[in-house]
């Protein structure tokens, strides 16, 4: 079974490996371009980001339905109100090896939406895939050193403007993460954050070697 993406919408998607079930910041109640609802959507692990709303979302009630492992830093975890066992906190560069295969958090730069958290982003291994979500984050130069530590297969990165970084800096981040391939991701949901993203395509792909794949809401993607 090849490592499946499906695109929820802002920074909502799900990696499935066909066994195990990985969802990123599950933002769907309130979500304009939601293509699941928090009822509905499947989940083992949860990973989150940091404690924005539209990230933190509605990671309590789709742990309690469905049981998945929730991972955060603590001061993320600390708002959920779910037994220690569903909670795993991490901080920034450590390693967690899950039945799936294994995850770094780390740096992203952004404030947390909580006292005393940092925002990250995650560095995952499954399905024979590295695949790095990086959350809400500006550009920064330690990206040349993720990229170096890990050679990225896939780079999901936000390129929305105004709360993250937008298309260009984007781009640059694709060429210093030296990623195979780039599905961007936080844009559109509102205009605030309206991008073209055939125009970050051009960018991006003139700008490194990534290629770039546009995933629709409610599409998914093999990661081959």
């Amino acid at each position: 079974f090849m490592l499946m993406l499906t695109y929820y919408g802002h920074s909502c998607l799900l990696l499935d490996d066909g066994a195990h079930k990985v969802l990123t910041d599950p933002f769907l109640t309130g979500n304009p371009t939601a293509a699941i609802t928090a009822d509905a959507v499947a989940a083992d692990t949860i990973l989150l980001s940091h404690a924005h709303g539209d990230h933190f979302g509605d990671a309590q009630a789709i742990a309690e339905r469905t049981g998945a492992e929730v991972v955060g830093v603590p001061e993320v975890l600390g708002l959920l109100r779910l037994p220690g066992a569903k909670l795993h906190g991490m901080n920034l560069c450590g390693t967690l090896v899950l039945a799936f295969g294994s995850m770094r958090m780390v740096l992203a730069r952004h404030s947390s939406g909580v006292a005393g958290g940092c925002a990250c982003g995650y560095i995952i291994r499954m399905g024979g895939k590295t695949v790095y979500f990086a959350g809400d984050t500006a550009i920064f130069s330690d990206m040349r050193f993720l990229g170096e530590r890990d050679a990225i297969d896939y780079a999901l990165l936000p390129i929305g403007d105004n709360y993250t970084m937008g298309p260009e800096d984007a781009a640059l981040a694709a060429k210093w993460l030296g990623a195979k391939h780039v599905i961007p991701i936080h844009y559109n949901t509102w205009p605030v954050i309206a991008q073209d993203p055939e125009e970050f395509k051009k960018l991006c792909e003139a700008a490194s070697d990534a290629k770039v794949s546009i995933v629709q809401p409610g599409a998914s993607l093999e990661l081959a």
